[in-house]
């Protein structure tokens, strides 16, 4: 979906297909045919943009046979999806029974992080339409916080320059400007966008920015002015924003907010969990964890990194921070320039809701995905944007 901003900048808005993962280009191409394009017709839209995930397998497919990367770009083309964007974070084994820790390997110390965001970007300069000539990638933000120090730290900003000069040289082949966008997410080196400035500005290239993710941003408790006036002034790009909402418990120390709170304590995703104190942030790496007995200072709101469907928050006593990713796009969007140009909703836990939030067939996966772009697509006209055909 593209929107006019008054400045006449075009912001896209896409939706992550890690929601329905498929590791080889088989599965990718029936991804489009059995999820995407449904969820196109039920916007009753002739073109829908997918923040399309390409696992390891699927990408170094397409980069040995050129015929299979024209066959995709026919097959995004006939059914009316385009891709500006892509998500590099997960390398593979998403749709993994046990996802939690694997999600954050290979990490930017190691090279074979480096090869395949080089290959992400080669592919979406070939996968770009022919008016569009900018597209994004959103990556890990360097790695798990128990695997970092100073040479693992200065063996990421090496690679992180050396794909930034790569990037210079494929714009010079391609005409295309791809840039990468680090994801900052709790229990990470990079957690907040305080933490990404630092190695963001040693990199020291416009290539190389930040994704600002409304679920994470909102689970460590960051305030959207503070954080993007904090990059806005250290010259740190926004490549990509992704539009998702936290779990959010009022009251945790109350025994039907933490039975509720149980319900969403899964064995798929790690789910972080954090509070403020008047010491700082507190959180667990999981909401098992937080859930434990007195693991967890419960005298003031938790926020657990669940990302919950921007249109369907839980039931009472449990709720979403949709005001948060309210109140970031407003910055993001609403000012007399947009901060970013490429938008995505990101909830890839449909499937690991509790068992009576979870859709229980295709038709009902798309007709939530389908919502959730409606209302961020309302979220950005009433900022003035103008959904373009």
């Amino acid at each position: 979906m593209r929107f006019r901003h008054p400045d006449g900048t075009t912001v896209h808005l896409s939706y992550c297909t890690n929601v329905h993962p498929a590791e080889t280009l088989d599965g990718v191409l029936a991804q489009l045919r059995d999820h995407c394009e449904p969820v196109r017709k039920r916007l009753g839209r002739d073109r829908l943009g997918i923040g399309l995930w390409l696992a390891r397998d699927a990408a170094r497919a397409l980069t040995t046979d050129p015929a299979a990367l024209r066959g995709l770009r026919a097959e995004l083309d006939r059914r009316g999806l385009e891709v500006v964007t892509l998500n590099g974070f997960p390398y593979e084994g998403f749709g993994a029974d046990e996802v939690k820790h694997r999600v954050y390997r290979p990490d930017w110390a190691e090279p074979e992080r480096l090869t395949h965001t080089a290959d992400l970007a080669r592919l979406l300069a070939a996968l770009l339409p022919d008016d569009v000539t900018e597209g994004s990638v959103s990556t890990l933000p360097l790695a798990w916080r128990t695997r970092w120090d100073e040479h693992t730290a200065a063996t990421a900003r090496t690679a992180l320059t050396t794909l930034a000069a790569r990037l210079d040289a494929l714009e010079e082949l391609t005409g295309k400007s791809i840039r990468i966008a680090l994801e900052p997410e709790p229990g990470c080196t990079v957690e907040t966008t305080t933490d990404a400035i630092g190695p963001l500005t040693a990199v020291a290239s416009p290539r190389i920015g930040i994704c600002v993710d409304t679920c994470h941003l909102a689970t460590s408790f960051e305030q959207p002015g503070t954080a993007l006036d904090a990059l806005t002034a250290a010259g740190v790009t926004i490549p990509k924003a992704q539009l998702s909402a936290a779990l959010h418990a009022e009251h945790p120390h109350l025994p039907d907010v933490r039975e509720a709170l149980a319900a969403f304590a899964e064995p798929r995703f790690l789910h972080q969990t954090r509070t403020c104190t008047a010491a700082g942030l507190r959180g667990t790496d999981d909401l098992h964890e937080a859930l434990a007995a007195d693991a967890l200072p419960d005298a003031a709101p938790w926020r657990a990194h669940f990302h919950i469907p921007l249109h369907a928050p839980p039931a009472p006593p449990l709720t979403s921070t949709l005001p948060v990713l309210h109140d970031t796009l407003t910055r993001l969007a609403g000012g007399p320039t947009p901060l970013t140009r490429h938008l995505e909703v990101e909830t890839y836990t449909w499937q690991a809701l509790p068992d009576a939030l979870r859709p229980r067939s295709r038709a009902q996966l798309a007709d939530g995905i389908a919502a959730e772009l409606t209302l961020a697509r309302d979220l950005l006209t009433d900022l003035g944007l103008k959904e373009l055909p």
